[in-house]
């Protein structure tokens, strides 16, 4: 099974669905709300790129190197968010899930844990991954705070690791999942999400 299918996922919060033209639309409105867009340190497309970035993903898909799905808020039915399967690694049975972002709206809601254990499910479940990884900038408290809540480890931090268009360079913090504790993990978000369902 390749790393870079995109299977429809779905539970009672969210569906993640192959990011198709189609979506742009409603992520643009996504983008644009609150001017989610300008957060300097992460990479989320302006209103009117979303097209482009739409295509770039699909592209990486066609060539093995990305799975790019957008996230449909279960209630709405509105695409509110995208996010990937990237630095896919089969021969090692690892990836990143990675290049995420969501509406202001959605953070906060629930929709995004219950949209990683769909990942983390098929992720560990279905492709066999023995690690999975999580990457966020240093500034970016946010989403590390997420990535930990989901039950993900601290590896480390790769410093000057990158430089953004904005000339600021990005210090990584790389977090992960390994298989033997993914059984606590889900179990632990399983109940997360269940709660914040209910």
């Amino acid at each position: 099974m390749t790393f870079a299918a995109t299977p429809t996922l779905k539970n009672d919060r969210v569906t993640l669905e192959t990011l198709r033209p189609e979506h742009c639309g409603h992520l643009a409105v996504a983008a644009e709300t609150d001017d989610l867009w300008r957060t300097w340190y992460t990479h989320i497309p302006a209103p009117t790129d979303i097209d482009d970035e739409i295509e770039r993903r699909l592209s990486l898909q066609k060539e093995g190197r990305m799975a790019p799905w957008a996230i449909i808020d279960g209630a709405s039915g509105r695409a509110v968010g995208m996010t990937t399967y990237c630095n896919l690694d089969p021969a090692n049975r690892r990836l990143e899930i990675g290049s995420t972002w969501l509406s202001r709206a959605s953070q906060g809601t629930g929709v995004n844990a219950a949209a990683k254990l769909l990942l983390l499910t098929r992720a560990f479940e279905e492709l066999g991954c023995i690690a999975v990884e999580f990457r966020a900038h240093w500034h970016n408290h946010q989403s590390r705070a997420a990535i930990e809540k989901l039950g993900a480890k601290q590896d480390g931090v790769l410093r000057n690791h990158t430089v953004f268009e904005n000339g600021t360079v990005r210090d990584t913090v790389v977090f992960s999942v390994i298989d033997n504790e993914w059984p606590t993990v889900k179990f632990a978000l399983s109940d997360r999400v269940n709660r914040e369902a209910s």
